[in-house]
């Protein structure tokens, strides 16, 4: 007789990926069988990178990481979160948090979750260290000018200085 295995959905946009959330998706794996790294993408919406880049750069700082045996890396699109979960067998959805604004912003969706399909949402605090790293402040940071070594992968502050910055 095998057991269940327990899987956990990572949801976000990764726009761009985050020591913040490459240690989110660490203690998630340390948590569940498989954790699922779901980029989620607007198509109304456009990101700085697009959704085949986003996916490229998680699915290196995962293997960077040692983790690929654990963690799977997909996107998804005009779905509802608890439809992913649903998809790929995950009972769990694990969100990061830095502060209480964080948890302010999540606990509705995660209710709603719940009220959708029983879905669970487990809140892990960002490790302090990374407690002022976002996406949006990363990409505002490097677009004037300034270095986020040690924030972002090193593939993903080259490529955002390109991007952001090219036409300097």
């Amino acid at each position: 007789m095998s057991e269940r295995v327990r899987r956990a959905v990572c949801p976000g946009s990764y726009d761009p990926v985050t020591h913040g959330h490459l240690d989110v998706v660490a203690r998630a794996a340390a948590l569940y069988d498989e954790v699922v790294v779901a980029v989620l993408h607007n198509p109304a919406k456009q990101g700085t990178f697009t959704v085949e880049e986003r996916l490229a750069f998680v699915e290196s700082a995962v293997a960077d990481a040692g983790m690929s045996d654990q963690v799977r890396v997909l996107s998804f699109a005009d779905t509802l979160l608890v439809d992913v979960c649903r998809d790929v067998g995950a009972d769990v959805v694990v969100k990061g948090f830095r502060s209480g604004t964080d948890v302010a912003y999540e606990l509705p969706m995660a209710l709603m979750n719940r009220h959708l399909s029983g879905v669970e949402t487990v809140f892990l605090p960002g490790e302090p260290s990374l407690e002022h790293v976002s996406s949006s402040l990363v990409k505002e940071v490097v677009r004037y000018g300034g270095d986020v070594s040690g924030l972002v992968p090193d593939e993903v502050r080259d490529a955002l200085v390109t991007r952001l910055r090219g036409d300097h």
